[in-house]
């Protein structure tokens, strides 16, 4: 019965992940007849336009590119910025391979590239956007040429290693950005402005999306301030950023009263909400009893853990099989160099929890990219401690370390799916029978 919930386990992450794709979102919010592109609630007459530029970033940006194109056709010019080579371009953009969970040199090409491309746009053009997660550093350039490109690596590091919300984190970095935080909407103006999102961040936050490019901004310099300093992050900037901070000398980013925003318009057509409505389907087409519950998002992952089995535990009493649904991300502050991701180090942190209980718990990214391993996530049961025991495996050893892709790997319970070319933050699953 363990093996046979754990395929189950995975059966509802690939199906909710296949449901959830931007080929199907594509086909809903966006269509094109006779030059006229119709955007979710949206008209835009193409041949009216002096020009169209299409500016596509993050993790799903090569796929977002091809859905538009099998949408609306082989009309449109611009940039690309990803962070997994494609297997072929689209001709009529530039591809630049920007770097993730840090940034590299092409991301700081790629930047540049879009900043003198946007500059060149005027009110007979229409600029559409495609944002999906993992753009804040795949297209990156500092808001301050004293910022040298080993500074930003080691800044990212700081503040993805710091534990805190991705919100806090994004406020950080657009203002430390010469592209985020609205700042690349106020380079594309006066022109049309339209952005699509594949949202990995909460729906509550839409401008932390690869830290809000073409957005107003929701967050303020103070923020800045008051984040760094609640989390300890200052003594960790490297001197050229701890210098702005110390100085209290970063800039204010475009709020919703900029002119550069009067003539753009934002549509969420992917986001984690997406992503469970499609796994609690199936879950119910499997015959559970399913509920969905968000309320650990962003919560450190030793607090949701015991959450979320609780609240599986209480469900248990009343169905015979359950089916416990939870989006968002959880955090973890990284303080050793081991390989794993939030995912592994949730359901290691699960693994000793449920031991010989008739319990399985699935957690993993649909970026199919979990930290900095190979796996998306990891899948555990009631008898994952006693398979690791005859391994010679210490779970308590692998949690300490955040090594826990070598623990699953060799328990042949790493989920592994490759890069999925979309984003949508986190699924877990957590079943009872």
């Amino acid at each position: 019965m363990a093996l046979e919930m754990r395929v189950v386990a995975r059966h509802l992450f690939e199906h909710a992940l296949a449901e959830a794709s931007i080929d199907r979102a594509f086909r809903r919010h966006v269509e094109c007849e006779k030059g006229v592109m119709r955007v979710c609630e949206d008209l835009y007459d193409l041949n009216s336009y002096g020009r169209t530029f299409v500016v596509s970033i993050g993790k799903a940006a090569h796929t977002l590119i091809n859905a538009l194109e099998m949408q609306a056709g082989s009309r449109f010019q611009g940039i690309v910025a990803t962070s997994v080579e494609p297997a072929s371009q689209v001709k009529g953009f530039r591809y630049f391979l920007g770097g993730h969970p840090t940034p590299n040199q092409e991301s700081i090409r790629a930047a540049q590239a879009m900043l003198k491309s946007l500059d060149g746009q005027d009110a007979s053009s229409l600029v559409i956007f495609l944002l999906s997660g993992g753009g804040s550093s795949i297209a990156e350039k500092p808001i301050d040429d004293e910022i040298p490109l080993e500074d930003l690596i080691a800044t990212y590091r700081v503040l993805v290693h710091s534990g805190a919300p991705i919100a806090e984190i994004n406020a950080i970095r657009k203002h430390l950005s010469a592209i985020k935080g609205g700042r690349l909407a106020h380079a594309a103006s006066p022109a049309q402005q339209v952005s699509l999102l594949v949202s990995d961040v909460p729906d509550d936050t839409p401008d932390a999306l690869a830290s809000g490019p073409t957005m107003p901004d929701s967050t303020s310099v103070e923020d800045c301030y008051a984040i760094a300093a609640k989390c300890g992050m200052l003594q960790q900037f490297p001197p050229s950023v701890l210098e702005l901070f110390q100085r209290r000398a970063l800039e204010e980013t475009p709020k919703k009263d900029d002119p550069a925003f009067h003539r753009s318009r934002w549509w969420p057509i992917l986001s984690n909400a997406s992503l469970l409505e499609a796994g609690k389907g199936e879950a119910r087409r499997q015959r559970f009893a399913v509920e969905v519950d968000n309320s650990c998002d962003d919560w450190d992952y030793p607090r949701a853990c015991d959450y979320l089995l609780g609240r599986l535990r209480e469900l248990r009493k009343t169905s015979e099989r359950v089916c416990l649904i939870s989006g968002g991300e959880v955090t973890v502050k990284v303080t050793d160099g081991g390989t794993g991701g939030r995912n592994q180090q949730f359901a290691l942190a699960c693994a000793s929890k449920i031991a010989g209980e008739n319990i399985t718990v699935l957690s993993a990214g649909t970026d199919g990219i979990d930290g900095n391993s190979s796996a998306a996530g990891a899948v555990v049961d009631g008898t994952t401690l006693e398979r690791a025991k005859a391994r010679g495996l210490d779970p308590e050893t692998h949690l300490a370390g955040f090594n826990a892709f070598p623990f699953f790997d060799s328990l042949g319970d790493a989920v592994v799916t490759g890069p999925t070319g979309n984003n949508l933050r986190d699924l877990r699953i957590l079943l009872a029978y």
